[in-house]
């Protein structure tokens, strides 16, 4: 390589741009991605500035692909649109595209134009220079935040530290408060108990509604987090809101109809997610609500007697067609694959039903990756492999497995709190046909034991272990919850006030 293309290709390393970001191919889906950048593009979804970043994105994507040619067209309407939106603050807006523009243009073996580009990047950042040579510009924090954002889950952290870099520099941008408020929604659970004081996602969305009050999507986010909180009244008016500024908007129907369900108000939720599935069929979340609209439906009437079987099957049927199209249109959605694997097997008849076998193979394949989601889904993949086990292939001891793999992930969500009276009514069964059964008293140990009641565990553990006298797992358990009394014990003494002692009786003329 010759000193030329050597001082070019170090230039190009030290710009900001997706190639110099680490964007592994192999956790970048990109055929999903290709198919959600398209449609966003086609619809023009979000805020001004949202093609633009879409283009960019997708540029990117295609890159990857091997077509360059599209790549570059993507990039040129991305400058295009970035100018389109914010006018005389394009600049700025410009430094990752024109990275972009560089690196492309390098790959392609056209030299002279990624200089041209290399060029531009150094006059934008001469003419707005920075007070730290650590920093970056907050634009450029943003459009990697957008970025990490939009790519992957397992990007998510990065998202955060990124918009959290961008407000330490523009704390009142609307655009940086929106991203960092949806990057905390994202990774924070949604069904966690009710505390006092509002988690960080929440006050984070509070603000950045009080920058975008007409921002739908923003509305209906912090309306699901405030059901939590019991403050109905406040959410249901914050839904209201977000359907009068995006009533056609696929990504604020698609929360405002989780929020309508969580409410069991199916059939306002339904036939919102119908109105936009007309404009947005390809929208793998608006099936993925549609079907659980639809699994609710059926689950309300199971509990009916007599169950009325084919209005069940009319729902079951529903929710399946769905869930098939929204893994079709996302193939990496585990946890609608693992609701799907649950329904084909409660449509079956029995364990030579093709259906079970093929649910079975489609859970294998989600427990195959499930390490690589984040910890709320895993919990919810494990409760779905559980009831599988429980109900359908009839593998008690591994049902009695994935519930507590279930539990243990977060004893306090609801996930949680069902799989917890699951496996005690299991252990409870177990104990009324047999009495002696170490293996119950040890289940209804584990329970306690994840959800911190450690003096109810001590009992259990100590009735399984005079029944199974040599269990590692009950005797190495025992020992640690009492090694863990016995500090507890130890801080209570200690803050304990001393006693009144004989002084202090004789003076109290006593």
């Amino acid at each position: 390589m010759s000193d030329a293309a050597d001082d070019l290709r170090c230039r190009l390393l030290q710009l900001q741009s997706c190639f110099t970001w680490d964007l592994k191919e192999e956790q970048l889906e990109l055929d999903d991605l290709s198919r959600q950048l398209q449609h966003d593009i086609e619809l023009q979804l979000g805020q001004p500035g949202a093609e633009a970043h879409a283009c960019r994105f997708l540029a990117y994507v295609r890159y990857l692909q091997g077509q360059p040619e599209e790549a570059l067209s993507l990039l040129n309407q991305s400058e295009e649109k970035t100018r389109e939106s914010y006018g005389e603050e394009d600049e700025r807006r410009l430094i990752v595209t024109y990275g972009d523009l560089a690196w492309l243009r390098y790959h392609r073996g056209d030299f002279t134009q990624s200089r041209t580009f290399c060029q531009r990047v150094h006059d934008i950042l001469v003419k707005h220079p920075l007070g730290s040579s650590s920093d970056l510009h907050p634009e450029v924090y943003g459009e990697k935040g957008w970025t990490f954002l939009k790519f992957s889950k397992f990007y998510y952290p990065r998202a955060i530290e990124c918009f959290k870099r961008a407000l330490e520099l523009q704390p009142d941008d609307c655009e940086w408060n929106a991203g960092y408020a949806i990057a905390l929604f994202r990774t924070e659970p949604n069904d966690l108990k009710i505390h006092h004081e509002e988690s960080p996602a929440t006050k984070q969305l509070r603000r950045a509604v009080e920058i975008n009050p007409d921002d739908g999507v923003l509305l209906s986010m912090l309306a699901l987090k405030l059901v939590l909180y019991q403050k109905h009244r406040e959410a249901e008016g914050l839904v209201e809101r977000a359907l009068e500024v995006g009533p056609d908007d696929p990504q604020v129907i698609r929360y405002v109809a989780k929020f309508l369900r969580k409410q069991d108000q199916l059939d306002r939720s339904i036939d919102l997610l119908q109105r936009v599935m007309r404009r947005s069929s390809q929208s793998a979340f608006i099936h993925h609500q549609l079907a659980l609209c639809y699994k609710r439906k059926k689950k309300n009437l199971i509990s009916k007697r007599p169950k009325p079987e084919r209005e069940v099957q009319h729902w079951r049927r529903l929710s399946i067609q769905n869930l098939e199209e929204a893994v079709r249109l996302k193939t990496g959605l585990n946890l609608a694959k693992a609701d799907l694997a649950l329904q084909y097997a409660e449509e079956s008849d029995g364990r030579s039903d093709p259906r079970l076998r093929r649910a079975q193979r489609m859970f294998d394949e989600v427990l195959e990756t499930v390490e690589d989601e984040t910890w709320s889904i895993r919990q919810s993949i494990c409760r779905c492999y559980a009831e599988f086990c429980h109900y359908h292939s009839i593998q008690k001891d591994c049902a009695v497995s994935y519930y507590m793999k279930a539990l243990e992930f977060r004893p306090d969500t609801s996930e949680a709190r069902h799989c917890a009276k699951k496996l005690r009514l299991m252990a409870e069964r177990r104990l009324w046909n047999d009495r002696g059964d170490a293996a119950a008293y040890g289940i209804l140990g584990d329970v306690a034991k994840a959800e911190g009641d450690r003096r109810t565990a001590v009992r259990y553990y100590e009735k399984a272990l005079q029944r199974d006298a040599d269990n590692e797992h009950f005797l190495s358990a025992l020992l640690e919850l009492r090694l863990l009394l016995q500090e507890e014990e130890k801080e209570e003494d200690q803050e304990e006030p001393p006693q009144s002692g004989t002084g202090d009786r004789k003076s109290s003329g006593t």
